[in-house]
């Protein structure tokens, strides 16, 4: 844990009590500050008071006496409205923060020159992070992962020297994040997501930008440049003076890294510095993989790793888990659990690195749904359609790619599974790549994933039962 000592004898309201705010309170509570929690579950206020917190409806509080709302990132800020708890603390003139911003004061405090990554984009910021962690460990760095990953920042252990912070930020959490600093900060792409918090496009592009804009004097800011809203921020940093190490897997860079094949390079003035081969890796395939694996390299020898030591780090990635994942594997029918997809470009990213497709989409649905996907529909031999966007995205397919309202996941896998072990095709591979969120039939993308994953494992059982796999 990170005891949080920058509001220490004082008090604290903390709102939403999920895995990060029951995390903060116990970081403010041993950093010597007094927090008042609360939740709109009834269920999770009990357990907060069972840990001996003080849980209060934060309508009833003495608001002049609050140094600071802490709001979890789920709980909106701006869009559609404000949560009622953010109106009580703007009214009282009391600043609205979250976890991370509790981090970067808490580092600032007690070890400002510790290393910090910190990495965003709308789409591979977690397989980034967690690759930039995975070279890091094997080089021998004490490296502390979390964020937006899945441990909350403040469970981490604290920065002190050697240690390194490797931290994936979400929008909702870089917008409670006013004084975000990190040593290397890393944005990836941006395309629209998240606008029904965000409001615009535009409103959400500033906020991502916003990670790599406060990256510390000496420290470095890794860019991808392959769309237009990011080539014009890395411009901007570069006229305010930051390092930029800009990333593109769609052309030649004069200065920066880019792919040429199945290489990555690093050039510098024009010239070939050094190269990085990605052939064979099968945690980094498709081009979406390599801009992960090239941000990756700059984040690492931004942090004094020499280019030998993380280019051979890449190999032994193992990818994370719901994004390209490999999770069995039938006669020639390979399954994918690419659950983590929950937008139609991240699907894009999927659909682009594999041919002979058996594609299970569907579940809550995006603006824009997958209009946008037309371009991959003949690398699809079929599409199992389900959740609340079926009948959208049946729609959108039409006559140009044959597809099956399956409903339910358990009967997509089924039919998708028999019908790739049946036409015969040289490399059929049934992808779980949705394209849409998981809360029409899921509590999240994991639970998605894992019953995938548990699917795919029971169909494999049974053929070997049956004496059919091999």
């Amino acid at each position: 844990m990170i005891p949080v000592t920058s509001f220490k004898d004082r008090a604290v309201a903390v709102f939403g009590l999920g895995a990060s705010g029951l995390a903060t309170a116990e970081a403010l509570r041993a950093g010597g500050a007094q927090p008042i929690i609360d939740d709109d579950s009834e269920a999770r206020r009990a357990e907060a008071a069972a840990r001996g917190f003080d849980v209060r409806s934060l309508r009833e509080i003495d608001w002049s006496s609050a140094a600071a709302l802490v709001l979890s990132p789920g709980v909106p800020l701006t869009h559609p409205a404000p949560h009622w708890s953010v109106g009580l603390a703007r009214n009282a003139a009391v600043e609205v923060i979250g976890d991370i911003e509790l981090f970067v004061r808490e580092r600032r405090r007690v070890y400002p020159t510790s290393p910090f990554v910190a990495i965003t984009g709308t789409n591979g910021k977690s397989t980034t992070t967690a690759l930039i962690a995975h070279i890091l460990k094997l080089a021998g760095r004490d490296v502390q992962l979390g964020g937006n990953i899945g441990t909350a920042i403040l469970s981490l252990e604290p920065p002190r020297s050697g240690r390194v912070h490797v931290v994936e930020c979400s929008s909702f959490q870089i917008d409670l994040a006013p004084s975000l600093d990190p040593s290397c900060g890393v944005l990836l792409n941006l395309t629209p997501d998240h606008l029904d918090r965000h409001g615009t496009m535009e409103a959400y592009a500033a906020i991502k930008e916003r990670l790599v804009a406060g990256v510390q004097p000496g420290g470095t800011a890794v860019v991808g440049v392959d769309d237009n809203l990011c080539q014009a921020i890395a411009d901007r940093l570069e006229r305010a003076g930051t390092h930029v190490v800009r990333v593109s897997v769609r052309r030649p860079l004069a200065d920066g890294l880019y792919l040429d094949g199945h290489e990555i390079v690093l050039a510098q003035g024009g010239a070939r510095r050094f190269s990085v081969g990605l052939a064979g890796i099968g945690s980094l395939r498709g081009v979406h993989n390599a801009q992960n694996a090239a941000a990756a390299f700059a984040a690492a020898t931004a942090c004094g790793l020499a280019p030998e030591i993380a280019s051979a780090a890449l190999k032994s990635f193992p990818g994370l888990a719901h994004r390209m994942e490999e999770v069995g594997r039938s006669g020639n029918v390979l399954f994918i659990n690419d659950s983590k997809a929950t937008n139609a470009d991240a699907a894009a990213r999927a659909l682009a690195s594999f041919e002979d497709i058996y594609w299970i989409a569907g579940g809550k649905p995006k603006a824009g749904g997958i209009t946008t996907l037309t371009g991959f529909f003949p690398r699809i031999a079929k599409a199992y359609l389900i959740g609340a966007a079926a009948d959208e995205f049946a729609g959108t397919l039409g006559g140009r790619v044959a597809h099956v309202m399956a409903g339910t996941l358990d009967e997509a896998v089924a039919r998708a599974a028999a019908d790739a072990a049946a036409e015969g095709r040289p490399h059929p591979v049934v992808l779980l790549s949705p394209a849409c969120a998981s809360y029409d039939q899921f509590r999240d993308f994991e639970e998605r994933g894992q019953q995938f994953a548990a699917l795919v494992r029971a169909l494999a059982a049974e053929a070997a039962s049956s004496g059919t796999g091999n």
